[in-house]
């Protein structure tokens, strides 16, 4: 199949439970819970969404036609000095199980990578991921209910997305982050006073937007 690929770029990990570990980010354009375009947010399952996902006019971006020309643009992204057996790449999205298939998964380890995912937990996650964290949303219906990590962004106004629908699952972590929105503040308070109340669920905070970091 031919990858469609927002921005490929080397950076740290921003959220949750492996927040600080260098990673190339392989961002994959489409979702299927927003088009990305302002005009359609306020009829979208997501309306929060903070990611620019759309086309392919980001670092490193484009069309690959392999899986194995794709993991040779992510291999290229790591550097050079850094050593290739801490390598990591973090799939994304938008929705990168649109398009993650086992051809790529196969090609990244080939190339010497761990594969991390960020799913909204709408696909069933193909076989071969070493690292998967779910983040539901609104009244999206979750498929993916096991993985590494469930992160929640809070608060949510749909019942669905309520924190204890969830904690039943078969996660190894549980994280709320604050929504951030015009209220940012205010959700970082209630977010930590449910974390209190609930300790099974720890706190998430998006330290790339604290350090000024991609």
């Amino acid at each position: 199949m031919t990858y469609t690929v927002r921005e490929i770029y080397y950076t740290l990990q921003g959220e949750g439970a492996r927040t600080g570990r260098p990673a190339v980010f392989l961002r994959f354009a489409g979702c299927n819970l927003w088009s990305g375009r302002e005009e359609h947010r306020a009829q979208a399952v997501c309306r929060f969404c903070d990611t620019e996902f759309v086309g392919t006019g980001g670092p490193g971006g484009g069309k690959f036609a392999t899986a194995s020309a794709l993991a040779d643009a992510v291999a290229a992204a790591w550097p050079d000095s850094a050593s290739r057996r801490d390598r990591y790449v973090v799939c994304t999205g938008g929705e990168p199980l649109l398009q993650l298939d086992e051809p790529l998964i196969e090609s990244l380890h080939g190339a010497g990578f761990e594969v991390g995912v960020e799913t909204n937990g709408t696909i069933v996650a193909p076989p071969g991921i070493d690292w998967l964290c779910v983040s539901p949303k609104g009244s999206a219906a979750l498929e993916q209910t096991a993985g590494d990590e469930l992160k929640l962004v809070y608060p949510q106004v749909e019942e669905a997305a309520q924190p204890a629908n969830f904690e039943s699952l078969e996660f190894r972590h549980f994280f709320l982050q604050p929504l951030d929105d015009d209220e940012r503040d205010a959700n970082t308070r209630v977010t930590i006073d449910y974390c209190l109340a609930h300790p099974r669920w720890k706190l998430s905070l998006q330290t790339h937007k604290i350090l000024g970091i991609d």
